[in-house]
């Protein structure tokens, strides 16, 4: 993991609170980095909305809102439903196969109620479908999505509550794409995401 995407975990899971400054030199001691990697991860961070950089003040950080979350999630929904259409007609052999044996891991690490080798298969199995898309744009931006929501939850503790729920969702989007049914895959992502959006506290 590089600075950035530590930097950036650490805000979204408030390691790192709202509100705080950081300075290249407080970032280079708290993480045994040089400058350069700070000044890469400070553009980035930025670009992505985490931070405020207030020149010869230090960068700021601004996290995420609730409302920045919700929202979030619906962009994601509408991504996500994109996402399993193109997948549907774009996915290969190779690829439907790491398909079924992400989703059996699923099964298998909820027998073991082992949730941090479920969510890690459950980010296989969407990563599986955003690459089988082709789309390096539309990967770029559910990868990117797929993390903020991810890191905006206390995942272990969640996930445990739900471990049916959510294999039965991923069993719906993965039958759907096997039987190349783009109405059927579409409806199962949608529900997925609006399920997972409650699932973290966000009704509408």
């Amino acid at each position: 993991m590089d600075l950035f995407e530590t930097l950036r975990n650490d805000i979204l899971t408030h390691k790192i609170e709202n509100g705080a400054k950081l300075t290249e030199q407080n970032v280079c001691n708290m993480y045994g980095v040089s400058r350069t990697p700070v000044r890469e991860a400070f553009q980035k961070l930025e670009l992505d909305g985490l931070i405020d950089i207030v020149p010869n003040k230090g960068a700021f950080v601004r996290g995420l809102s609730m409302q920045d979350i919700k929202d979030m999630y619906e962009l994601r929904k509408a991504y996500e439903v994109i996402c399993v259409q193109f997948a549907v007609d774009r996915i290969s052999p190779e690829e439907m196969e790491q398909l079924r044996e992400s989703y059996d891991l699923m099964e298998f690490f909820r027998i073991k109620e082992d949730s941090g080798k479920f969510l890690d298969m459950n980010t296989r199995f969407h990563q599986i479908i955003y690459n089988s898309t082709g789309n390096r744009m539309l990967q770029h931006v559910l990868t990117s999505y797929q993390v903020y929501t991810k890191n905006t939850k206390l995942n272990h503790q969640y996930i445990a509550q739900y471990y049916d729920e959510v294999l039965a969702e991923h069993k719906a989007i993965y039958e759907a794409i096997v039987k190349k049914d783009k109405e059927a895959a579409a409806k199962a992502a949608a529900v997925h995401m609006d399920n997972s959006k409650k699932r973290a506290g966000f009704s509408d």
